[in-house]
């Protein structure tokens, strides 16, 4: 973030020495001027401040498009950190400096998720459930993986993904920690006792619905649509629907689902 200035007070012990009436060699009143001088520094460091962030921010843009170029044409295995660097314009250091791990260009260019779904659960009203709340979030993110704008976006990280062993891998850990968030949340506020079950079981099947909505997604945009058919226009509402079925699972329990035929 970029530094706040701060502007020191007036020097109160000065201005009552230049008011007393006895005083031949009375400290006299400090002058304007360098109290002017002194409020443009702060304000010079602080658009210096800003103008670095905003430089910092352009060139992790340039990073993570051209990452997302080259892992397009060739694949996330195929392409070098410094091959990605000289496309961007910048040194190999640099793209660490930003991404420390190369999987990162996949998963870190955006804002994470854990930080959104734990605010979700925070900031739910008395009386709804965590899996209500979460759950909730949860559909209204995926629905929108739907929106056609986002498809291409969507399809391009699903080639990468599915072409990557180690991605693959890397997004299971991602899955995995973002379960034992919820349920260390879910602990928290429900003063579970260490090793209870019911924390975990949710925050598994919370995440559960997550996971399989972003398969949902990304099979229907990597499925070839035959002619005329607007599969496509309809994914969002078909993730929308599937996202409720799934939340009516979680919050009315599975005691009716899949019941063997007599």
């Amino acid at each position: 973030m970029a530094a706040q200035a701060r502007v020191e007070a007036a020097d109160e012990v000065g201005r009552a020495l230049a008011d007393r009436p006895a005083a031949p060699a009375a400290v006299p009143a400090p002058e304007p001027a360098p109290a002017v001088a002194e409020d443009r520094a702060p304000r010079r460091r602080r658009r210096g401040v800003n103008l670095r962030e905003l430089r910092r921010q352009q060139t992790r843009e340039a990073i993570v498009d051209a990452a997302a170029a080259l892992f397009a044409e060739r694949g996330f295995d195929h392409v070098s950190v410094l091959e990605i660097a000289q496309r961007a314009g910048v040194v190999e250091k640099t793209v660490f400096n930003h991404f420390p791990v190369k999987e990162g260009l996949v998963f870190e260019a955006d804002p994470p998720m854990q930080a959104a779904l734990l605010d979700a659960v925070r900031r739910r009203p008395a009386g709804e459930s965590v899996a209500a709340a979460a759950g909730s979030f949860i559909v209204a993110a995926c629905s929108r993986l739907g929106d056609p704008a986002a498809a291409q976006a969507v399809a391009e990280m699903a080639r990468v993904i599915r072409g990557s062993r180690t991605l693959q891998v890397r997004e299971r850990e991602i899955l995995g920690q973002l379960t034992d968030a919820l349920a260390e949340q879910i602990t928290l506020e429900t003063r579970a006792a260490p090793g209870e079950l019911e924390p975990w079981l949710a925050a598994h099947a919370v995440l559960g619905l997550y996971q399989s909505l972003l398969e949902l997604a990304r099979d229907r945009v990597l499925a070839p649509a035959p002619d005329g058919d607007d599969r496509a226009g309809r994914l969002a509402d078909d993730l929308r629907a599937a996202g409720e079925r799934g939340l009516a699972l979680l919050q009315f329990g599975l005691a009716s689902y899949a019941k063997r035929p007599a």
